[in-house]
C-alpha cells in the first residue's frame, strides 16, 4: 500500500512508512559509520517538494539536512542528541503540506 503521508528509508535498506517519532529515534540510533550512514525521510511520492536526511559525522554525531522546495527552505545542521532530532524533525514534518489531507482551519478545534 506504501505510506500515506511520507517514508523513512535507511542506507542499509530498512523502511518504516509514516514513521512515528520513536521510530525515527530507532532508525537513527541504528546509523554506524560503515555501512548504513543515513536516513532519508520525504513524501511517498514520484517527484517529492521536501525532504529530510540524518547523517553520521566522523568526527561523532549527526548532520541533518531539512529541505522544501515549496517554501524555498534549505537548513543544515549538526546535533549530537537522537532525541533532539526526531522531535525537531517530527515538528517539522507535521508542518509540510500533503494534497490528499484537508487544510485545517483555525476554528476546526
Amino acid at each position: 500500500m506504501g505510506a500515506r503521508y511520507y517514508g523513512a528509508d535507511s542506507e542499509n535498506g530498512d523502511r518504516i512508512d509514516d514513521p512515528s517519532e520513536d521510530a525515527l529515534f530507532m532508525m537513527i540510533s541504528d546509523l554506524n559509520s560503515s555501512d548504513n550512514t543515513f536516513v532519508v525521510v520525504q513524501p511517498d511520492e514520484d517527484a517529492p517538494v521536501w525532504f529530510a536526511s540524518v547523517a553520521v559525522l566522523d568526527e561523532g554525531g549527526y548532520e541533518v539536512v531539512r529541505r522544501d522546495t515549496t517554501r524555498n527552505e534549505h537548513e543544515v545542521i549538526t546535533s549530537p542528541s537522537i532525541s533532539d532530532i526526531t522531535r525537531d524533525l517530527t515538528i517539522w514534518m507535521a508542518a509540510r503540506h500533503f494534497p490528499e489531507q484537508p487544510t485545517r482551519q483555525i476554528n476546526d478545534f
